[in-house]
């Protein structure tokens, strides 16, 4: 009982930012986990493309909204972004590309997320 009490106040003491990179850290662990299992266990590779997709898909949404303050510039790249890795994971699924530009674009996000990594207003 005491594990989910701390499980759920760490959940609120977290930034959106900080929830982002959790994410993110999350499912580009699973992109990795994928990328080693045989090809014949399709039921990984789906399920981590799957979430993947849903994480970038739900990103452009958000930058799609007109109530949201990032930079015009910034929304778009995101949205290409996403638009990219949907194209990107169906091309893995069928055997033409590998998880490696997915992964490298997550930790790009990461990269920008992580602690410090704030950039001045």
């Amino acid at each position: 009982m005491s594990l989910q009490a701390y499980a759920a106040a760490t959940t609120r003491a977290e930034t959106p930012r900080d929830m982002e990179y959790r994410l993110f850290g999350q499912v580009t662990r699973a992109l990795v986990h994928a990328s080693t299992v045989d090809e014949r266990d399709l039921a990984t590779r789906i399920d981590a493309l799957d979430w993947n997709r849903r994480l970038w898909s739900t990103l452009a949404a958000d930058c799609g909204d007109a109530s949201n303050v990032l930079p015009a510039a910034v929304r778009a790249q995101i949205i290409s972004l996403s638009l990219f890795v949907n194209r990107h994971s169906s091309a893995v699924m069928r055997g033409e590309e590998t998880f490696q530009d997915l992964i490298d674009i997550n930790r790009m996000m990461m990269q920008g997320l992580a602690p410090g990594a704030q950039q001045a207003a």
